[in-house]
């Protein structure tokens, strides 16, 4: 029963109200909100009109970084996300530049750098919820 019980917590992580007793509540409503709007945003067609979605994504996984430090919950994974995500913003920055100069917001670069930033964002939430889902180091006792 303890086993079940276990893998239960592992399994729901920060989504739910049963999370292991090591839950980091800030942490857990900042993935919920930025897989929220990860899923919904972007609907449109034209690249463009995702550029404000992705940078209000950008602030919700600056918060999620901020919360991380807090926690001292730094991992390998989550830094090579955070900087391909950096690497993805960046290239979107310059290939919405080259969607303006050329007056094309269908430029396919720019489709291809939204929908890169858009992938780099699913990588940095998935290390997220495996920071979020990982017991503290030690027996778990321990303060974080």
């Amino acid at each position: 029963m303890a086993a079940f019980a276990a893998l239960t917590a592992l399994a729901t992580g920060c989504r739910n109200d049963t999370a292991p007793a090591w839950e980091y509540p800030e942490l857990g409503t900042t993935l919920r909100s930025l897989s929220h709007h990860l899923d919904e945003g972007c609907a449109e067609t034209a690249p463009a009109s995702c550029v404000d979605e992705l940078d209000r994504l950008g602030v919700l996984a600056e918060r999620a970084f901020a919360e991380v430090l807090d926690h001292k919950l730094l991992a390998g994974g989550y830094l090579a996300a955070m900087n391909d995500l950096a690497g993805a913003r960046e290239l979107r920055l310059a290939a919405a530049q080259e969607a303006r100069a050329r007056h094309d917001p269908h430029y396919l670069p720019f489709r291809h750098a939204v929908q890169a930033e858009r992938l780099a964002y699913r990588r940095l939430l998935a290390e997220l919820e495996s920071l979020c889902t990982a017991p503290p180091a030690g027996d778990g006792t321990e303060p974080v």
